[in-house]
């Protein structure tokens, strides 16, 4: 079975490894190398080194608008087109050219969360379940019937990190299921997604970061775990513009105006929100690295202890 393979960032590079595991992977498409470091040197994508250590062909068009783009996939004769967070749209030329389609592999329990932040959005919205689908591709946004999927429990204090990296393994486990069958000539039966339920993951903006005191603990603490780490939530505690890089909802009574500090010590910074109260547990300075709230307060001796 032939199989060109196209994705872009770490989430990928599992999959690209299964899907090269027991088939023939004959070409990785990935996005051109982009400016990053100090340096700003032209660097190549996760999925690209990956490739290059396997010894698989790579392409980098900016796009498929060219006929040459996609005379060039065309070429390739592929079975399978397996996509797993390109960054890419597909047109419905290049979706048609696979003799076996197009699979996606899709960081969510669709049909919610289609987009381009599903594993941040879960949680930021406060869900306790996600998972990982293996859809069939079709010209909308992530509409497209699902072959297979698996479920996980989203744990109480886990960050969009953590959870990035156990749905990235997931989304192998599901794609190499899914290959499996194509080989043994068991094909997955798609399953139209459901009219109802419906969400969309917009893409993360940094502007978004800024924390609002008058807003819930609750979800103020979500958004802390699901930006982590990037953008990083930020927030003004007592003059101090900080990134918050943990914070717990904690049940405790108070009418002050939000932003004020309640209390400051070795369990955390209590911030009044507009409902409820915000531990700062891990915390980090313009210019600094990551450190406990005790360890910051060894700086701080102004602000306020209380109980």
């Amino acid at each position: 079975m032939r199989i060109v393979f196209a994705g872009t960032p770490d989430f990928a590079v599992p999959s690209l490894r299964a899907a090269a595991k027991n088939n023939e992977v004959v070409a990785v498409y990935t996005q051109p190398d982009r400016p990053a470091g100090r340096g700003r040197g032209l660097t190549p994508s996760p999925v690209k080194r990956v490739a290059q250590e396997l010894s698989i062909p790579v392409y980098q068009p900016e796009n498929f608008r060219s006929a040459a783009a996609r005379e060039a996939l065309a070429a390739l004769k592929p079975d399978l087109l397996v996509v797993v967070a390109y960054g890419l749209i597909l047109p419905q030329s290049v979706l048609d050219i696979p003799t076996e389609g197009c699979w996606n592999v899709h960081a969510s329990l669709l049909p919610r969360w289609r987009g381009a932040a599903p594993i941040q959005r879960a949680i930021q919205a406060g869900d306790t379940r996600t998972g990982v689908c293996l859809m069939r591709m079709e010209k909308g946004l992530d509409t497209g019937p699902v072959l297979l999927s698996q479920s996980i429990d989203i744990r109480a204090d886990e960050t969009g990190g953590q959870l990035h990296d156990r749905l990235a393994e997931l989304g192998a486990q599901v794609l190499a299921d899914g290959l499996g069958l194509l080989r043994a000539g068991l094909r997955p039966q798609p399953q139209p997604q459901p009219d109802s339920g419906v969400t969309y993951a917009h893409k993360l903006d940094k502007a978004e970061a800024k924390l609002d005191w008058s807003r819930p603990a609750i979800e103020l603490a979500n958004k802390v775990r699901a930006f982590n780490p990037w953008p990083m939530a930020e927030a003004v505690i007592a003059g101090e513009r900080l990134r918050l890089h943990a914070a717990v909802a904690v049940p405790r009574d108070q009418h002050a105006e939000p932003g004020t500090v309640l209390a400051a010590g070795r369990d955390g910074i209590d911030v009044a929100c507009g409902e409820g109260t915000l531990r700062v547990r891990v915390l980090q300075r313009d210019g600094g690295k990551a450190i406990t709230a005790a360890d910051y307060l060894n700086g701080r001796r102004d602000l306020v202890v209380g109980g």
